[in-house]
């Protein structure tokens, strides 16, 4: 069987795959520290403040990952085909298609629909998992600046109180921990049973098809 590379990801969306990717990692290291320290000491924060370093990184990191999010979206309008949303959103016949024979793919009883970009589930998860980003992102500024009309304002009509809206971060925080397995599983299994280069591609850009 012959293959050819092709160009499947802009460096653009490499950039933001693991500035998002980075960004999450850091965000549930110190998230959980600064929900449960697990380091404590008798000494006086004068020359070291463990709790004030993990809350700067999280803060930083916060702002990697809206920056990329946003990179996202743009490439949603402007990316090139295999980025763009109407290349893989389930709304056109050929997408819906790819979506159920996606999912029979998963099930062991059917053949993979080889795309050079997304398949149509993957991109619906992604979406469910950008939308949680934003609820991340609303939550995460709402507790930041409590001194802030905009993110109060906002973050009380969506989340109720800070403490609600904690405790909804925290949830969330979960649940991007639990995409993160899966995604990571997913893409080493394609990797296995249909070999196109998933893996590097996110590295170098190409994917492999077959020759036609």
């Amino acid at each position: 069987m012959l293959y050819e590379k092709k160009e499947a990801w802009s460096v653009l969306l490499r950039l933001y795959h693991w500035a998002f990717a980075l960004s999450i990692v850091c965000l549930v290291v110190t998230g959980l520290y600064v929900h449960e320290p697990w380091t404590s000491t008798q000494l006086e924060a004068v020359r070291t403040f463990p709790m004030a370093y993990m809350r700067y990184l999280h803060f930083l990191a916060g702002f990697v990952f809206t920056a990329a999010l946003m990179v996202r979206f743009y490439l949603l309008i402007f990316g090139n085909r295999q980025e763009k949303f109407w290349n893989a959103a389930p709304i056109t016949p050929s997408n819906i298609v790819n979506f159920f024979k996606t999912i029979l793919f998963y099930l062991y009883i059917g053949k993979k629909d080889h795309r050079l970009g997304h398949n149509a589930l993957a991109f619906t998860i992604y979406v469910v998992v950008f939308l949680l980003a934003v609820c991340q992102i609303i939550t995460g500024f709402y507790l930041l600046y409590p001194e802030s009309v905009f993110w109060q304002g906002w973050g009380l009509k969506l989340f109720g109180t800070q403490q609600q809206a904690r405790f909804l971060h925290h949830i969330f925080m979960w649940c991007f921990m639990l995409f993160a397995m899966i995604h990571v599983y997913l893409v080493v299994w394609n990797e296995n049973v249909a070999p196109e280069g998933m893996i590097s591609s996110i590295f170098s850009g190409d994917k492999f098809v077959e020759k036609s």
